[in-house]
Parts: structure tokens; C-alpha cells; sequence
């Protein structure tokens, strides 16, 4: 089998081997339906609890209102819809940014054509809102603020408590995706003031197919899928038992390692972005330089193809994207990097790693030398590459 070395973890990230073990029995011995009476499945129940009380702890919250779902797209749809529905007597507007997930501006597309009004907010090149901007958007219609606590192809965090702390003072909705965040940096939904959050398992090395929306009590936002009682009658359909703990095992599990793994992950993307940006000219790190993801690097780099350069990586061995795996279909370049200014032919240009902590030195060595080929291998046979450096000579 040739080397592989995976660097797209914010795409999906590997099963960790505690969370495989903590839910195998959940499809074997323990296998009964935690809705179910008797005592066989009662226990599984209490399971459910236990995970839930997990996940509330990390961020602060109660454990009733950490709400299981199908994953972040879910809750992202849940927050928005449900929040549109129960408040829209009270107003019809609802702000949200231009570089969210495909999740949030696909609901928010559905919502105007119900009649709804969204402002999208422009972000600086660095890929951050203005708190100004903010300011400015909010109308005496605002019902609902929804911004991405990280995003997820540049990596920019965005100043999530600052934004909380507006929709707060003006009696606005709070949401954020923190799909991206959430197992990567501490959060606390006080403290952030967030009244929703969307997070999912298969992005901290947990399963995939399960996710959680944090809805603070209070919030009058009803049933996204209806036909059962669970989740207290908020979201109907037998629980994904088996997902609920290997969420659960995997946040605990980022929890615990989260300072020591993002202190090595910082370390040796700092290392991967310094020797790229030294050694490859005509290239552009995307993304705020400090207030990034600790996993997260995404370059330009100028007279390349995207899709040329992921094939030419993956025929070393080598795993990264272009962008968000949800649009990777897509011959368009990533609307992020257009909302951050580049022009097309650059956008085009991009490449998006993310490190897990089984990344090395060796690895970060090994891709930046591959790259380095691939790109002036690349260039080559550019003839825009060509005749720039026929206008440099003249």
C-alpha cells in the first residue's frame, strides 16, 4: 500500500479506536430501544443521559438542552427553520454572513423565498465580520443572528463573543455553527451568549450520522421532525443509540486532549505554512494568521488548478481538498474565498490542509517537497505562468 499521509480532518476525521469500542455493544448486547419499558432498554436510556450530560458540561449548558440529531447540516436547517417558524410573527428578518456553510445559506435561500428577509454580512480579507457591520444590519424585524463560530475552509474564528453580546443587548437569537470549532477550542454558550449551537461527531473523531443542537432554555423553537416523542418531543425518531455514544465518547475524549493537541497541531501548522509560504513562490495564506483554527491551513497558489493539484497530491498519497468536502462536486471556486476578495483564477488555486494530531514533522516535511514539485511541475505547463515571466523579463 502506497504512504498516506490524510490531511483533510476538517472534511471527516478517523474514528478514534475508544469510540469504536464504547459503541460496539450498542449493536449487539445492548441493542434495545431506549423508548421501550422494560428494563433491558431502560438502560439505555440512562446511556443517552450520561452523554448528554457529557456534551452539556463541556460547554456550560444544562443537559436538557442538548437536543441529538442526524448531524451539523441537521441542526443548522433546525435552528434556522424552527426559529423562522416561532418567531416570525415578531419579525421577518435574519442576519447570517457570506462565508457560512453551504447548510446555513442553502435554509437561508429557502427562507426568502417564504418571505423572509436575510442580510448577509461581508467579511474583511482576513475572513472576519465587522461587529460594525453588525451593528449597523440589525433592524427592529431581527429576529435571528446566525454566524459560523469557525470557518470551515480558511479557519478564521470569528469574534463569537463580541457578536453573542450584540444579539444579546438588542433581545436578538443567537445561533452558531460550531461544526467546525467545537472539540477544537474551548466553548461556553454563557459566556458567548449563544442561544443555539450546531455541532456534529464525525469532525472530532467521533461517528459519523450524529450531531447535537444546543438550544437554550427559553427558546421557543418547535419540532423539527415530527412523529414521535423523543428528545422531549423536539425531534422524533428512534435514537441513533450507538452514534449518542460515540458522540459522547469523543467529546469527552477532545475534551480531555484538547490544550496538549492543539498546542502540537498549532506547532506544526505553523511549521507547514512558514516553509510553503517561504519556499513556493507566488503564494497566498488564506485566513486570519493568528486567529485560525489550530489544525487549519489554506493556501492560493497563483497559475495552479486545484483540481490538478489534489490529483497530483493523491497520487503521492496525500489527502487535502479544495474547500468544504460538501461542494467538492463543484466547478465553481469556494464563494469563501471570493467573499474574502480573491479574484477567480486565484480562488481556483486553493488547497486546504488540516492536521490531526497523528500528523509529524516527517509528514509536514514529505507534503511540503511534494508540493513543491507539483506546483512548479504545474506552472510549467501554464502558458499563463509563461507569459508572466515573460512581461517580469521585459
Amino acid at each position: 500500500m502506497k504512504k498516506l499521509i490524510y490531511l483533510d480532518n476538517a472534511a471527516t476525521t478517523k474514528t478514534a479506536p475508544e469510540v469504536v469500542e464504547a459503541m460496539l455493544p450498542y449493536f449487539t448486547e445492548k441493542f434495545g430501544n431506549p423508548s421501550s419499558v422494560y428494563s433491558f432498554a431502560s438502560g439505555n436510556k440512562e446511556a443517552i443521559s450520561e452523554q448528554r450530560d457529557v456534551i452539556a458540561g463541556v460547554l456550560g449548558a444544562k443537559s436538557n438542552e442538548i437536543y441529538f440529531t442526524a448531524g451539523g447540516s441537521e441542526s443548522d436547517n433546525w435552528a434556522l427553520k424552527a426559529t423562522a417558524e416561532a418567531y416570525g410573527e415578531k419579525g421577518n428578518h435574519i442576519i447570517t454572513t457570506k462565508i457560512e456553510h453551504h447548510a446555513i445559506l442553502h435554509t437561508a435561500e429557502y427562507l426568502e423565498k417564504r418571505g423572509f428577509e436575510v442580510t448577509y454580512l461581508d467579511v474583511d480579507e482576513d475572513g472576519k465580520i465587522r461587529t460594525e457591520d453588525l451593528e449597523r444590519a440589525i433592524r427592529p424585524s431581527t429576529i435571528l443572528i446566525s454566524v459560523m463560530f469557525a470557518n470551515n475552509e480558511i479557519g478564521t474564528i470569528q469574534p463569537i463573543r463580541e457578536i453573542g453580546k450584540i444579539a444579546h443587548d438588542h433581545g436578538i437569537l443567537f445561533h452558531t455553527d460550531a461544526v467546525q470549532a467545537f472539540g477544537q477550542v474551548p466553548i461556553n454558550v454563557d459566556e458567548c451568549h449563544i442561544d443555539m449551537l450546531s455541532a456534529s461527531g464525525h469532525k472530532l473523531n467521533g461517528p459519523k450520522g450524529i450531531g447535537f443542537l444546543y438550544i437554550r432554555k427559553g427558546v421557543k423553537i418547535r419540532s423539527f421532525v415530527h412523529g414521535g416523542a423523543q428528545e422531549r418531543k423536539r425531534r422524533a425518531g428512534t435514537e441513533n443509540v450507538p452514534g449518542i455514544i460515540g458522540l459522547g465518547t469523543a467529546v469527552k475524549r477532545a475534551a480531555a486532549t484538547m490544550e496538549e493537541r492543539a498546542g502540537k497541531e498549532k506547532s506544526l501548522r505553523d511549521y507547514l505554512i512558514g516553509r510553503v509560504m517561504e519556499e513556493i513562490p507566488y503564494c497566498r495564506l488564506n485566513g486570519h494568521k493568528t486567529d485560525r483554527l489550530p489544525n487549519n491551513a489554506n493556501f492560493s497558489f497563483q497559475f495552479v488548478e486545484g483540481e490538478s493539484l489534489l490529483i497530483m497530491l493523491d497520487g503521492k498519497g496525500i489527502c487535502g481538498s479544495s474547500g468544504s468536502a460538501c461542494t467538492s462536486g463543484s466547478l465553481d471556486p469556494s464563494h469563501v474565498l471570493l467573499a474574502i476578495g480573491l479574484p477567480h483564477e486565484i480562488a481556483h488555486g486553493s488547497l486546504r490542509l488540516t492536521l490531526s494530531e497523528e500528523t509529524t514533522k516527517e509528514d509536514i516535511d514529505y507534503v511540503v517537497d511534494s508540493l513543491k514539485e507539483i506546483v512548479g511541475t504545474l506552472r510549467n505547463m501554464s502558458p499563463l505562468y509563461e507569459d508572466f515571466l515573460k512581461k517580469g523579463k521585459n
